[in-house]
């Protein structure tokens, strides 16, 4: 039997087309509540030195909606990204690379742009949390956390600052 190249097998099933394409749009999960969309969504700033997980975390929230105002893996990166691309939220890792930790991070971005975040970290302690009170973080998520968390986390953060909650 001849098969000419481009042409479906003779037997089987079809491939099952690939789960993610460029370009291609989904219905969104009516269950996980209202979407966020476009401008009201906001863009969310990530601050990961892991990049697996920060990876992760980028597709979570981008599949989930949110635009992603950058990634980056240092304080000083934060600090920058913060002032240049000015997103609604910050998602922060407290332990990063360089000299400088997340907390530290994220109260010069709210001091210098009132940039709010979510601190997701494996360093939650009593003392984190009240050093880090300057930066009036809107939550806390304990690593390991699952992605589901981490969105219903931003959702929540978002919508109060926006006046939703």
């Amino acid at each position: 039997m001849k098969v000419k190249v481009g042409a479906a097998p003779a037997r089987g099933p079809a491939p099952a087309p690939p789960l993610s394409r460029p370009g291609a749009v989904f219905a969104p999960d009516e269950s996980a509540g209202p979407q966020p969309r476009g401008a009201t969504a906001g863009r969310i700033l990530l601050i990961e030195d892991d990049f697996l997980v920060a990876s992760q975390i980028e597709a979570a929230l981008t599949d989930a909606g949110f635009e992603i105002a950058g990634v980056g893996s240092s304080a000083d990166e934060a600090m920058e990204l913060a002032s240049s691309r000015r997103p609604v939220l910050c998602v922060m890792d407290i332990r990063l690379a360089g000299t400088c930790d997340g907390i530290e991070a994220a109260i010069e971005i709210f001091k210098a742009h009132g940039i709010r975040c979510i601190f997701a970290t494996a360093h939650a302690d009593r003392e984190a949390r009240v050093r880090a009170e300057e930066a009036v973080p809107l939550g806390w998520l304990q690593k390991p956390f699952s992605m589901t968390s981490l969105v219903a986390a931003v959702r929540d953060a978002v919508s109060e600052l926006q006046g939703r909650k």
